[in-house]
């Protein structure tokens, strides 16, 4: 599949983006995939009351229906997360919406929750196999009256098939979705979400409740959002999402088009929000790191700035589906060199100084 993935990369660059993004998909359906090697031990995480067999996970809006989650594992991810899925189905932002910026090594997207809604990605998550870690990302549609009351549907929704739940405040694409990550609404959100988890429980057995944010926030606003997480119990949180900042680095041509930066340019911010968090969350629970992660080597900064779990998608536009397994081989490479016997002794080791990164 490496080496699939090298000779067709070429191919993929060449495409329309979106064009591009449908026809991986149709190309995960009908790969001859076999079940992956088993991990190395040393890369095993717990979290969340999960265990993951390593910590390289596909982040949500790669496979925002459902469509492939098996193929996905058996490229060897440690999890997979499928989304971001809304109650309605809704066709999203007009095209084009997604736009590569190669000079950076990074992708603008302005999709806006486009998905086929909760009942197609449901029976597709009954039928898969799932034989791993699989969450579900749920968000609003665009013209919800009551949008917490979509994220508490979207969490009864798919309780019988979820491992956990990410709830998406966080996409710069939905007008007004970032707001909920403000203290009064956010409490209301997660309260509403968690019940909704809750009376699930006794069927379906306890999933973890995740948090996504932006990682625009101000860290007066971060102090709000972990506070509420913490009060309302949520099980851990990811960061981050795409950016609506401009570096003044950026060179590709695509980087006055409006929408959510991801990629290369977003590793620095993401990783300092996610140390920030941290800190503030003083081990109560675990985070993941998302954000131009593109190597092992950014893999093991995410970890010792505060993540016990790391997320790929825009980078595997350029670095192709071999990705996977050079970060697992690079994290590996890393334990062996600093003498920790697992990950977890890596995690946070480097917070306090990403915290103050500029």
């Amino acid at each position: 599949m490496t080496l699939l993935s090298r000779l067709t990369q070429p191919i993929f660059l060449s495409m329309d983006p979106e064009f591009a993004h449908r026809a991986a998909i149709a190309g995960l359906k009908v790969a001859p995939l076999s079940t992956p090697a088993p991990d190395d031990p040393r890369l095993a995480v717990e979290a969340f009351g999960l265990r993951f067999a390593n910590p390289v996970g596909m982040a949500a809006g790669f496979d925002k229906n459902a469509e492939v989650p098996d193929a996905l594992l058996k490229l060897g991810f440690g999890f997979v997360e499928v989304g971001t899925l809304t109650p309605k189905p809704q066709p999203g932002n007009p095209r084009p919406r997604l736009f590569r910026l190669p000079e950076d090594r990074a992708v603008v997207n302005r999709f806006g929750f486009n998905n086929e809604g909760h009942g197609p990605a449901h029976a597709r998550l009954l039928a898969a196999k799932r034989e791993g870690i699989v969450g579900v990302n749920v968000g609003a549609n665009k013209d919800a009256a009551d949008r917490a009351a979509d994220y508490a549907a979207g969490v009864a929704a798919f309780a019988d098939v979820a491992s956990y739940f990410t709830i998406n405040v966080s996409s710069p694409n939905t007008p007004g979705l970032r707001d909920l990550q403000q203290a009064a609404a956010l409490d209301d959100l997660l309260a509403r979400a968690i019940e909704a988890r809750d009376r699930a429980a006794q069927a379906h057995g306890r999933k973890p409740v995740l948090l996504k944010i932006a990682p625009d926030v101000a860290e007066g606003d971060l102090d709000d959002i972990v506070r509420v997480a913490l009060a309302r119990g949520v099980d851990g949180m990811i960061v981050s999402n795409t950016t609506v900042a401009r570096p003044q680095t950026l060179r590709g041509a695509a980087k006055a088009e409006t929408g959510g930066l991801s990629g290369a340019p977003l590793f620095t911010p993401s990783t300092r929000v996610l140390a920030q968090t941290f800190e503030r969350v003083e081990g109560k629970f675990p985070l993941v790191g998302v954000g131009g992660v593109d190597s092992a080597q950014t893999a093991w900064s995410k970890i010792e700035a505060g993540a016990s779990l790391v997320q790929v998608y825009s980078s595997l536009v350029y670095e192709g589906l071999g990705l996977v397994g050079a970060i697992k081989r690079g994290l590996i490479e890393r334990l062996a060199a600093s003498g920790k016997a697992r990950l977890a002794e890596v995690v946070g080791a480097k917070a306090a100084e990403w915290a103050k990164r500029a």
